[in-house]
This record gives C-alpha cells, sequence and structure tokens, in this order.
C-alpha cells in the first residue's frame, strides 16, 4: 500500500485547520479586548457565540483526528507497538480537546445566567470548573505517556520525523506556557492565553507537514 505526497500534505492540512477552528472556537468564548477575566468574558458571549464555540468544537475534533493519520504514517517506520501507541494516546488526548472544550461551554453557560441574574460569578460556575479540572487532570497522565514515546521514537530515528519536531512536540510549548504569556500586552495576552492549546497544536501540525512536505517516493510505502 502506498500514499502519495498529495495526502501525506492534505492529512495535515486537516490537523492545521482543526487547529485553528478550535482556536476560533476560543476567541468566541474568551476574546474580549477590554477584559482580562476569561470567565467574565464568557459570562459576557452572546447565545451565538457559545453556540458557534460548540459547533467548532465537533469540526475540530474531526478535522484533528484526520490529521492524526500524518502522524501515524510519519511513525511508519517504527515498531507496530509504538506506533500503535502514539496513535492511541495522541488521538485519545485530541478527542479529549473537544470534549474538554465542551465543558468551557458548561462554564460560559452558567457564568452567562451568573451575570445575567446578578448571582456570585464564582459560585454558579464552580462546578462546571470542577469538571473541567477533572478531565484535565485525566489526560495529563496520557499525554505524558504520549511525550515519552513520541520523543524517544524520534530522537532515536525511528521515526519518518527529523529530531527538531522535537521542539515543537506539544509538551516544550505547554510547560513554557507561563512565560510565554507572562510579558504580554493586555490585548495580546487574552488571544494568547485563551487559545494557546490549539495554538500549539497547530504549530505542531504546521511542523510535522513541514517535516513531511518533500518526504522522497520511495519512502511513501508502508512496510
Amino acid at each position: 500500500m502506498k500514499i502519495n505526497q498529495f495526502w501525506i500534505r492534505a492529512l495535515g492540512m486537516f490537523g492545521i485547520l482543526g487547529g485553528l477552528i478550535l482556536f476560533a472556537g476560543d476567541m468566541l468564548l474568551y476574546y474580549n479586548p477590554t477584559s482580562m477575566s476569561l470567565k467574565r468574558n464568557m459570562g459576557h458571549a452572546s447565545d451565538f457565540r457559545i453556540i458557534a464555540s460548540g459547533i467548532c468544537a465537533l469540526f475540530a475534533t474531526w478535522f484533528y483526528m484526520i490529521g492524526l493519520s500524518q502522524i501515524y504514517y510519519a511513525f511508519k517506520s517504527a515498531k507496530p507497538i509504538y506506533r500503535n501507541s502514539v496513535l492511541l494516546f495522541f488521538g485519545s488526548i485530541l478527542i479529549a480537546f473537544g470534549i474538554v472544550h465542551g465543558a468551557f461551554l458548561a462554564i460560559a453557560t452558567t457564568s452567562k445566567l451568573a451575570i445575567e441574574y446578578n448571582l456570585d460569578l464564582n459560585e454558579a460556575a464552580s462546578l462546571s470548573e470542577k469538571i473541567n479540572r477533572i478531565l484535565r487532570l485525566t489526560v495529563y497522565p496520557l499525554f505524558g505517556i504520549l511525550s515519552i514515546l513520541f520523543i524517544s521514537q524520534v530522537w532515536k530515528r525511528k521515526t519518518l520525523y527529523p529530531r527538531w519536531i522535537i521542539i515543537f512536540f506539544p509538551l516544550f510549548p505547554f510547560l513554557m506556557e507561563g512565560f510565554v504569556t507572562k510579558y504580554l500586552p493586555d490585548n495580546i495576552w487574552i488571544i494568547v492565553k485563551g487559545g494557546y492549546l490549539n495554538i500549539i497544536l497547530t504549530i505542531f501540525f504546521i511542523a510535522s507537514t513541514t517535516a513531511l512536505w518533500n518526504i522522497k517516493a520511495s519512502e511513501t510505502h508502508t512496510k
């Protein structure tokens, strides 16, 4: 079985598109150029913005999963156990992105009701925030295992990726979030902070597509 350059590139484009769509979904919830409070901004978002953000999460998750096929292909020269494990853990994390975004919709809805009926904002959104934190904590161990598998296999040159792709793997930008966002102006902070996770995934898919863009025809045959 073979896959040509067009499809290798197209799969990466789907991943990039997934990141951009869910980033747009983030901005629909969070963006307000005059406020630095993500929760309060969600509470002031219109019904249309909240609904549109949810739809963005649905399509973005589909596109992310299509883009995952490019990563699976890049691991075609790795042992099946590593290749399939990366597929499983990376796929689980990408699906979780859509689910966690759905949990933010609950925070947005409860925040909106709190503001509308003059309720305590933190108390009203506390349950939704608790659910969101639990979902995130569930994903972190999967992210840790994926990081070990991905980085070790790429470093050992067991994949089609060059070693420099490790720099763009989401682990390192994720750990640097505090440093990256610390000195940003307020109007830029709300954009970067609000959409940070999807920004780093978009960057990763851009790097992945770039790394595989001119892959040799002789390398496009699976084992």
